[in-house]
């Protein structure tokens, strides 16, 4: 039960193929990345989500969708109403139909979804030995460890140990569920070219595409924080004055 519960938890939330987790393998804990969007004051760091933006579409696109996005969102992270016409534009998708009842393809709009790398899962499964890749819109929100479990996954790739036994076809990844995936070790160093000059290391392109994802899955976080620091505020000027309040009213009393 364990095993078949392993298999269904990591080919439904995991960046790529599991195996079967052993019953003698000891849990591995997540490295801790500083992210500068954590606690009540941070915010996302665009330059490094522009480039995690870069890295997610010159790699992860080509399996993975994000399919909860428009392309009109990339201007939260400090694109330009034109780059993201100009991003969009380079993706077709379908419209229609016309006035001939007939479908057609036309360059992408803001307005559109993130175009999806298949048509559909069965054309996805077909490309990819069987694996439906997971749409990356909530991956951080829906894997333990967030963006910890995605830097960490993408950094995490190894020989395997002595005596393991890898299923064809797989990858040892000593942070996946299993340690076995389908995916290889996609993040080779100087695989994009950063347009503000950043060294594209593996860690470098890990830490960015973490952050682009953690964006994507709560573009919100920032107006979030500020509301809640707005309320805090709120609630002790509240508290101070109902302070005053009772103390001027039991000050009347005597």
């Amino acid at each position: 039960m364990r095993i078949v519960k392993s298999v269904i938890l990591a080919a439904v939330l995991g960046l790529g193929l599991a195996a079967p987790v052993c019953a003698e393998e000891a849990e591995i804990s997540l490295p801790h990345v500083e992210w500068p969007h954590d606690g009540i004051f941070g915010t996302f760091d665009r330059a490094a989500a522009q480039r995690g933006f870069q890295v997610y579409k010159e790699i992860c696109s080509a399996c993975h969708s994000l399919n909860l996005l428009y392309y009109r969102d990339l201007t939260a992270l400090g694109f330009s109403d034109d780059e993201v016409k100009a991003i969009a534009a380079q993706y077709q998708v379908q419209d229609g139909p016309n006035d001939q009842g007939e479908m057609y393809d036309r360059p992408a709009l803001p307005s559109d979804h993130f175009k999806r790398p298949f048509p559909n899962d069965k054309a996805a499964r077909a490309a990819n030995n069987g694996a439906l890749p997971p749409d990356l819109s909530l991956i951080v929100k829906a894997r333990e460890g967030g963006e910890d479990y995605v830097h960490a996954m993408l950094t995490g790739f190894e020989d395997p140990p002595v005596g393991v036994k890898l299923m064809d076809g797989m990858n040892y990844n000593k942070y996946f569920p299993g340690h076995q995936m389908g995916m290889p070790p996609i993040l080779q160093p100087d695989l994009v070219t950063y347009a503000d000059g950043t060294k594209a290391t593996q860690d470098q392109m890990a830490t960015d595409v973490a952050t682009f994802l953690t964006w994507a899955a709560e573009p919100n976080l920032e107006e979030r924080k500020r509301m809640g620091v707005k309320v805090v505020l709120f609630l002790l000027v509240f508290a101070g004055l109902m302070y005053a309040v009772k103390r001027q009213v039991w000050a009347d009393a005597h």
